[in-house]
């Protein structure tokens, strides 16, 4: 069953808390952090991108950069910008947004998770981890002596937490936080009046599954057994045996698709794909981008030629098996590698990832602009999909969930002693 346990946070003051709180770190480049931080020195982003306070030229893995998180967040502890809860806590963090016409929002239970918990799958996975970031994020937080940022987990629904979580999230007027960021999410925080209820309750919970989060997930367990190990007077009580996550139940989320984009068409003419993609499938000219559905996806070869539908042939796609059924696994078995000659999505430097929160229109500026050759508009996984594969084992090809909204980082930020 899932261990949690309330910690005791530390957090932005409420005034200072639009200030504080940033998108995480996987979400932007160097770049676009950078940007997002100019002229807002209490930002989060100097202490999870630290880089964007350096030169250009700066390696982002150099010992430079993991000082310099170090001193952001040591400033930002002495400045006031964060300072210590009173006392520990369970907490509930809710999000809302406008999402392609429809307002939707989840709330989750942040706390702590144990890193045994990941250790023997009662937290599952379903993604591989790349060794550069897994290996980025174990010493950030070693350095840091703390967990940034909340990993994003979710379990499958249970009416008595749903209860507790409808209850204590209920008055806007008690929350610790409320704002509404730039990009128009509202987070709202309350802190929970009954943290052991919460512990007690999610000890009838079986697995929690990592939706969002992996590399950070996998950093905290590494980071927790290099103190472990370090530790001769050990005992599993240490704040190193834990780590920060939002826990939301699994009917509250939204999974939009993560779209794939090719750099060129392997010596091919648009007409030419078409045709091969023939063979495939059935392949229909669409006004509308998006895949009605499951077994489908949508093909973008340039203005000239415009958008098409494929559909798989139903007969044709393995639905007993949770991999090999999934959209993203047909589009490269079928399509990606055999007539495009991608290869290995993970390493092959000729295909990128487009999440779904930029929608069909970003896709058509790749390839109008000449800086892609091809645009796949695909179906989302379901919760059940994801869930089912972790279930198994088995791992999802890369880049195949993106949820919306992203958690904030910066409101509550977990140390490990």
């Amino acid at each position: 069953m899932l261990r949690i346990k309330p910690f005791r946070a530390l957090r932005p003051p409420a005034e200072l808390a639009t200030e504080v709180a940033c998108v995480p770190y996987d979400v932007v480049n160097t770049a676009e952090a950078r940007g997002l931080a100019a002229g807002k020195p209490r930002s989060f982003m100097h202490v999870i991108r630290p880089e964007i306070g350096l030169p250009d030229s700066t390696n982002p893995y150099s010992d430079t950069v993991y000082a310099a998180a170090k001193a952001n967040f040591a400033r930002f502890q002495k400045e006031g910008t964060l300072v210590r809860a009173p006392r520990e806590g369970v907490y509930l963090y809710r999000q809302r947004m406008t999402l392609l016409g429809r307002t939707v929002g989840q709330t989750g239970v942040v706390a702590c998770c144990h890193v045994d918990d990941y250790a023997n799958d009662t937290i599952k996975k379903h993604e591989k981890t790349r060794p550069d970031k897994e290996d980025d994020r174990t010493r950030h937080v070693i350095e840091l002596n703390a967990n940034a940022e909340p990993v994003f987990f979710l379990f499958n629904d249970r009416p008595e937490i749903g209860a507790m979580i409808a209850r204590d999230s209920g008055a806007d007027g008690a929350a610790l936080y409320d704002f509404t960021a730039s990009d128009g999410v509202r987070h709202t925080v309350w802190e929970c009046a009954d943290a052991g209820a919460y512990v007690g309750a999610f000890a009838n919970v079986p697995v929690a599954y990592v939706a969002d989060g992996h590399h950070r997930t996998a950093a905290a367990a590494r980071a927790g057994a290099v103190r472990r190990a370090a530790n001769p007077k050990h005992t599993g009580d240490e704040g190193y045996n834990w780590f920060m996550a939002v826990l939301f139940p699994a009917s509250e989320l939204t999974i939009l698709p993560y779209h794939r984009v090719v750099k060129d068409l392997n010596g091919q003419s648009g007409a030419r794909v078409l045709e091969r993609l023939r063979e495939v499938g059935a392949v229909t000219k669409s006004s509308d981008p998006s895949p009605g559905s499951r077994g489908s996806f949508c093909v973008y070869l340039g203005a000239a030629l415009g958008w098409h539908r494929v559909t798989l042939p139903a007969a044709s796609i393995p639905m007993n098996d949770p991999i090999a059924s999934l959209d993203y696994e047909l589009l490269a078995d079928r399509v990606l590698g055999p007539i495009l000659g991608v290869g290995d999505p993970r390493t092959d430097k000729r295909i990128d990832f487009v999440g779904g929160i930029r929608g069909p229109a970003e896709l058509e500026r790749r390839v109008d602009s000449g800086d892609a050759g091809a645009a796949f508009c695909m179906h989302p996984v379901r919760i059940d999909q994801l869930t089912a594969i972790a279930d198994a084992g088995a791992i999802m090809p890369p880049k195949s969930t993106w949820f919306e909204p992203k958690l904030r980082s910066g409101l509550l930020v977990h140390t490990l002693e």
